[in-house]
């Protein structure tokens, strides 16, 4: 008992939570699928109610067309751009970086509002233009369909592969590009037989990232997938949510998208189980920019090209309809307004107050799970517990777990009673802090390992104890990295749609919530008012980000 330290309660008080998060839900999840919605007893019916109707089987058909389709444009998309600005001396490599992270940190359902006012059918802006010009009576763009949506879930999704790829290319050395330029390879030639190929593990995770990204958004199907008429996993998933609720057949319907999850990542594996990925030399790499001549031009322009379809063209018809009265009628004096906004913030029922719970909310659980996550990755470096390893495997789990799956398996959990929390705030936080554990695990594990203990054991030998090492030693050197790591969960937990809108209540509305609503009021103007709040918002975040941890902090932690 001398020996025994009182802080092992804690440590275990923490695993305990961790597991409470992680675990329950995803295992409530599968028993929930597998009882009886009356009797309770064990039953494969749900998934003969989920899987028995032809539409049902369509929208998970069309679900993984979807993440196809979308993972293959993004590659298509951010490939040359990752190459062009981590190896050529293509120009304006800075503005370029600093677009992509505004594609990046724009929730997708806000770039589904811009480009609805853009190609909408007929009175979008681009199909307005296209009938004056040609005098032709319809447009030339219709985004209520497959190829729309996949066009506008890729364009703030290739930017997970961009930071992916560009990251480890930035990694790679330059001597088997020039080996292979000596014995008569040509650029294009040695990018493809050498330079990708070594940094396959990116592009594979960076696909991974992308594909259940995609399968699991909820807010673009919804603006775009419903009007036209056809269905996929998520918007199905809402159906079984409605009146009468069907939770156990809801659990049924997400479980594929786990089993599928998973064998994606067992197939990554498999691929790279047998091959190496290491540059091995005798001396330091060094990276050599590739001169490209006038075809550096073209790569710039290509990257502008995509990157004004995904910030420039929809920041520009969001912000003209958020200060309209009538945003078909184009930037007119007479039409400028700031009621949008006052309405909002002022007048609106609930609008004000889905602003604040988005914010609070997302702060509570970066809050929470940066404490948590770090406290866990403390424990694993330095092996407090037994076993200390699978707590680490927790905190990483629900990365391959898709946002909806994981709303499901809340709802499952901790709705009915005895706990009964479906529609508070707390649900809210809990399920924001495990969806974004695996960001916070991260960075506090990279943080810790760069510590080295004896460091702490300098400060016992000095006769503090393990707090005061933590408190005195530990946090003042971490202190830089939380903020770039509490920063990164509390961005995407603000703007966090596919997990709150099946757990969200009357009170506790967020702004992504907010802005499904508005949309089927069909109210533009508002609508975009709203969206270009959160847009402003989340600019603001990352601008303290850049004062406070520096200019790439989102690129080097993601």
């Amino acid at each position: 008992m001398r020996r025994f330290d009182p802080l092992t309660i804690v440590w275990v008080l923490l695993a305990a939570i961790l597991a409470f998060l992680v675990i329950n839900p995803m295992l409530r999840l599968v028993l929930s699928s597998l009882q009886a919605v009356d009797t309770g007893d064990w039953t494969l019916a749900n998934y003969a109610i989920a899987y028995g109707r032809p539409r049902y089987i369509q929208a998970l058909w069309n679900t993984l067309m979807l993440g196809v389709c979308v993972t293959a444009l993004c590659l298509v998309l951010a490939v040359p751009m990752a190459w062009a600005v981590s190896r050529t001396d293509m120009p304006a490599k800075g503005a370029i970086k600093l677009l992509t992270l505004a594609a990046f940190v724009t929730p997708p359902y806000l770039g589904a509002i811009g480009w609805i006012l853009l190609a909408g059918p007929n009175a979008g802006w681009l199909n307005q233009a296209w009938m004056g010009l040609t005098g032709s009576g319809e447009g030339l763009f219709n985004i209520y369909s497959f190829a729309g949506l996949t066009f506008i879930i890729a364009l703030y999704s290739f930017p997970y592969l961009f930071i992916f790829i560009s990251s480890a290319l930035d990694t790679v050395s330059s001597e088997m590009e020039d080996a292979a330029n000596v014995l008569g390879c040509g650029t294009l030639r040695t990018m493809v037989r050498i330079t990708l190929p070594l940094v396959l593990p990116a592009i594979l995770g960076g696909a991974i990232i992308t594909f259940l990204e995609a399968i699991a958004l909820f807010g673009s199907p919804a603006l775009i997938a419903i009007p036209a008429r056809f269905n996929v996993v998520t918007t199905q998933l809402l159906q079984f949510f409605s009146p009468p609720v069907r939770a156990e057949v809801a659990a049924a319907y997400a479980v594929p998208l786990l089993l599928i999850t998973l064998c994606l990542f067992g197939l990554q594996r498999r691929i790279l189980r047998r091959r190496g990925f290491v540059s091995m030399t005798g001396k330091g790499g060094e990276r050599r920019i590739i001169e490209l001549g006038p075809w550096r031009w073209v790569l710039l322009g290509y990257s502008a090209f995509v990157l004004s379809l995904c910030v420039l063209l929809p920041y520009a018809a969001l912000s003209q309809a958020a200060l309209a009265k009538a945003w078909g009628r184009g930037w007119h004096l007479d039409n400028l307004t700031l009621d949008n906004f006052a309405y909002l913030l002022f007048r609106h029922e609930t609008a004000g107050q889905s602003v604040l719970n988005s914010f609070y909310y997302a702060g509570a659980a970066a809050c929470i799970g940066i404490v948590l996550t770090l406290s866990i990755a403390y424990i694993v470096s330095r092996r407090l517990l037994p076993g200390a390893n699978v707590l680490g495997f927790l905190c990483m789990a629900p990365i391959v777990v898709p946002g909806i799956v994981l709303a499901v398996g809340f709802y499952a959990a901790y709705a009915p009673p005895p706990f009964a929390l479906y529609g508070t705030a707390t649900l809210l936080i809990l399920a924001f802090t495990t969806r974004f554990l695996p960001v916070g695990y991260a960075q506090a594990s990279a943080a810790i390992r760069g510590i080295n203990p004896e460091m702490e054991e300098a400060v016992r030998i000095l006769g503090g104890g393990r707090i005061v090492a933590i408190r005195r030693v530990l946090a003042p050197l971490m202190r830089r990295g939380m903020i770039g790591a509490w920063l990164l969960v509390f961005i995407p937990a603000s703007r966090e749609l596919s997990t709150a809108l099946f757990l969200y209540g009357p009170k506790t509305r967020t702004m992504s919530v907010m802005l499904l609503d508005l949309s089927e009021e069909g109210n533009f103007e508002r609508l975009a008012a709203l969206g270009f709040m959160l847009l402003i918002a989340t600019m603001v975040i990352v601008a303290i980000g850049f004062r406070f941890v520096g200019r790439d902090f989102m690129q080097r932690r993601t």
